[in-house]
C-alpha cells in the first residue's frame, strides 16, 4: 500500500493506475503499446477484480484486468520497488498471478484445453533482473532446445522504467519515461496525464485511497501491537524456564535477587542459555 498523501499520487502507484485504467480508450492503447499489437476491443470482466479461488484462500485484487475480443485476458500491475525480499519474489508471484487468474476460468466452467491465452504484466520503477533491460518477457521453451515453446499461451512481461530505451519502441520507450518521471512527452502520455489529474479530482476515489490508507495503518498498528504481546509472552516464558532451572539448583535466593535486579537476570539468563546450548 502506497502512503503517499492523495495529491501526491502518480502514474507509477498502483491506486492511480487502477482508476487510470478504468477508461476504455486509454486501457485499449496502453496495452496496445506495452505489447506492439493491435486490440479491436477490450471488456472489463470486473473493475477492478478480485479474485479469490477458496472461502480461505488469499485473494488479490488486480489494477487492471481486461479482456478483448478474441477472449485473450490481460492483467497488467504497477510495482514500486520494496524490499529486497519483495523484489525477489516477483517471478513468484507472477506464478501465482497466472495459477489464480487460470483457476478462476476454470470455476466459470473452461475445461483446461479452453484456457484463454493470457498476459500476466508487471511494469516495475525498477530492474528485476539487473540487466539493464526495458522489457523482460517469459515463456516456456524447452531447455534441451530452446527453438521447441510448450505453447500453453502463458506469457509473463516485466518492463522496467530504468531500462535503456533505446531499442524500444517509440511510442513504449516514451511511455515508460513517463511513468518514471512523470514528464509527458507525446500525445497519448499527455493523455494520460490529464487522465491522472482527472483521476485526482475525482472526490470519491480520493475517499476510497483514504479508507485503504487508514486500513492500511490500522493493520501496521495492529501487527506491532501482537508482535509486542508475542514478544512479551516469549519472554515470560524463558523467564519461567530460568526459574525453573534454578529451583532445581535449589538456588532460591538467585530466584528472588533477579525478581528485584534486571542485571542480574540477564546474566542468569546468559548462564541458562550456556547451560542449554551444551546440553543440546
Amino acid at each position: 500500500m502506497n502512503q503517499k498523501k492523495f495529491e501526491e499520487l502518480q502514474l507509477k502507484d498502483d491506486f492511480i493506475f487502477g482508476k487510470v485504467m478504468q477508461n476504455k480508450a486509454i486501457c485499449k492503447k496502453t496495452l496496445e503499446i506495452l505489447l506492439g499489437i493491435e486490440i479491436e476491443e477490450i471488456t472489463y470482466p470486473e473493475r477492478q477484480k478480485a479474485i479469490e479461488i477458496t472461502y480461505q484462500g488469499k485473494s488479490i485484487r488486480l489494477d487492471m484486468y481486461v479482456e478483448d475480443d478474441r477472449k485473450i485476458v490481460y492483467n497488467a500491475e504497477m510495482q514500486q520497488k520494496g524490499s529486497s525480499d519483495v523484489v525477489m519474489q516477483l517471478p513468484k508471484r507472477s506464478r501465482y498471478y497466472q495459477g489464480l487468474i487460470d483457476l478462476n476460468l476454470i470455476e466459470k466452467g473452461v475445461t483446461y484445453d479452453k484456457l484463454n491465452k493470457s498476459y500476466v504484466i508487471f511494469i516495475c520503477t525498477f530492474d528485476p533482473f539487473g540487466m539493464g533491460k526495458y522489457q523482460y518477457t517469459f515463456q516456456n521453451l524447452c531447455r534441451e532446445n530452446t527453438e521447441l515453446a510448450l505453447e500453453d499461451e502463458a506469457v509473463k512481461i516485466f518492463f522496467n522504467t530504468k531500462g535503456n530505451y533505446e531499442d524500444a519502441p517509440k511510442e513504449l520507450g516514451k511511455l515508460l519515461a513517463y511513468i518514471e518521471t512523470n514528464q509527458p512527452e507525446s500525445a497519448f502520455t499527455e493523455e494520460l496525464a490529464h487522465e491522472v489529474t482527472c483521476a485526482k479530482q475525482n472526490k470519491k476515489w480520493r475517499r476510497e485511497y483514504m479508507k485503504e490508507l487508514i486500513y492500511y495503518y490500522d493493520m501496521r498498528k495492529e501487527a506491532r501491537q501482537e508482535g509486542k504481546q508475542e514478544g512479551k509472552q516469549e519472554g515470560k516464558q524463558e523467564i519461567n524456564q530460568l526459574n525453573q532451572y534454578l529451583a532445581e539448583l535449589n538456588r532460591i535466593d538467585d530466584i528472588i535477587r533477579a525478581s528485584k535486579d534486571e542485571e542480574y537476570q540477564k546474566k542468569l539468563l546468559a548462564e541458562f542459555h550456556t547451560f542449554e546450548a551444551g546440553g543440546a
